[in-house]
């Protein structure tokens, strides 16, 4: 997945001001105990982060 499309659908899940103070903010723990900034920043592909967002925020399935 590209990074273009991961904040795509980090948009249309969190809505556009929203999506980046979550990836800022919310440490989860499938992460690593990382944001999704820390995340992808430490190398994990957009693809594994954007699934770990979806089973922690219950994305649901058909914005999967």
């Amino acid at each position: 997945m590209r990074l273009t499309i991961f904040w795509e659908r980090m948009a249309a899940h969190f809505g556009e001001a929203y999506a980046d103070s979550f990836a800022r903010d919310h440490v989860m723990s499938e992460l690593g105990g990382r944001t999704v900034h820390e995340a992808l920043d430490a190398g994990w592909d957009a693809k594994s982060v954007w699934q770990v967002v979806c089973r922690a925020m219950d994305v649901p399935y058909d914005r999967r």
